[in-house]
């Protein structure tokens, strides 16, 4: 699945920081608060939430702010992400949008799928987007 294992407390580390960064989701329009974490190649932990806009369409995913704050900060290559939502009956992985986005850094993330008790499930990017349009294609490797 992964081409990089993660120790478990890194995962729990990882799994941990996107539940804290749920709660600080602004989202008064669906009430549905998203929180993420990425794991940078050198170890940092970004995270970012879902950021509503009353123009719908101008609504920023939590996972797509973590990927920009890590950017910013400058950083270029993942190892992992994990995403956290309200949903407790089952793991949700992130928009195909988010999953575009990621795709630009690499196939090989791990993504860890995280109920609100913590609970996670690791997949991986390659598995939740197959047949991905990438940097490659623009003869970009």
């Amino acid at each position: 699945m992964a081409a990089q294992a993660i120790d478990l407390i890194r995962v729990k580390e990882l799994v941990a920081k996107c539940l804290e960064a749920r709660k600080m989701a602004y989202c008064p329009y669906s009430q549905f608060p998203v929180g993420a974490a990425i794991l940078t190649a050198d170890g940092a932990i970004i995270t970012g939430c879902n950021v509503e806009n009353a123009s719908y369409g101008l609504t920023v995913c939590a996972e797509r702010t973590a990927i920009q704050r890590a950017v910013v900060e400058g950083h270029r290559s993942f190892t992992a992400i994990a995403v956290t939502c309200d949903i407790k009956d089952h793991f949700v992985g992130p928009c195909g949008a988010c999953r575009q986005v990621l795709m630009e850094f690499g196939g090989q993330l791990v993504v860890y799928l995280t109920k609100p008790d913590g609970s996670y499930r690791e997949t991986s990017l390659a598995e939740l987007l197959p047949l991905p349009f990438s940097p490659r294609h623009l003869g970009k490797d």
